[in-house]
C-alpha cells in the first residue's frame, strides 16, 4: 500500500523557496517596472502585465512556499528510498537500495545561507535520480552516509 513518506523536509525551506522565487518575481516586475516607467509610450498589455504580476507574485510567495512543505517528504529503509515532491505537478517515487549508483549533497548558496542542502540519489533508471530538497544540512550529510553503508553491503551492481 503506498502511503506518504515519513519525514517531511526542515521548516527552513519554506523561506529557501519563498526567497528563490522572490528573486524571480522581483527581475519579472523590475525589469517590466523599468520599461514601463522609462518608455515615452508603453504598451499597455506591457503595464497590465506589471498590474497582474504585482498581484500574482505576493499569492504566490504565500501559498506555494507552504503547499510544498506539507508536500515534501522523504524516507529510507533499508530496502528503498522514498520521495514526495512538487506542489502543482506531484511525484511519489521509490528506488530499491540494490539499484542506487550515486548519493550526492549539494548546497547552492541560497541554500547555504539558509542551512539546507538537497541530496541527489542516482539509479540505474531511466526516470532519472531522486532528488530531497530543503534539507537540513546535517540531516543531507548523514543520509548520504547511511545510504552509502547500506548501498555497500547490499549485493548487485546497481544496474
Amino acid at each position: 500500500m503506498l502511503r506518504p513518506p515519513a519525514h517531511r523536509v526542515s521548516r527552513r525551506a519554506i523561506g529557501h523557496w519563498a526567497a528563490s522565487a522572490g528573486v524571480g518575481w522581483l527581475l519579472v516586475i523590475g525589469v517590466q517596472a523599468v520599461v514601463v516607467a522609462t518608455a515615452d509610450d508603453p504598451p499597455s498589455w506591457l503595464t497590465v502585465t506589471l498590474v497582474i504580476a504585482c498581484v500574482l507574485a505576493p499569492l504566490h510567495l504565500l501559498v506555494m512556499p507552504q503547499w510544498r512543505y506539507r508536500v515534501h517528504r522523504w524516507e529510507t529503509t533499508a530496502e528503498a528510498v522514498y520521495t514526495q515532491s512538487g506542489w502543482l505537478k506531484q511525484e511519489w517515487r521509490i528506488a530499491p537500495v540494490s539499484r542506487i549508483q550515486t548519493v550526492d549533497v549539494e548546497r547552492g548558496p541560497l541554500e547555504q545561507v539558509f542551512g539546507l542542502a538537497r541530496l541527489t540519489v542516482t539509479t540505474a533508471s531511466a526516470a532519472g535520480p531522486l532528488r530531497i530538497s530543503g534539507l537540513d544540512y546535517g540531516t543531507a550529510v548523514a543520509l548520504a552516509d547511511e545510504l552509502t553503508r547500506t548501498t555497500q553491503a547490499v549485493r548487485g551492481d546497481a544496474t
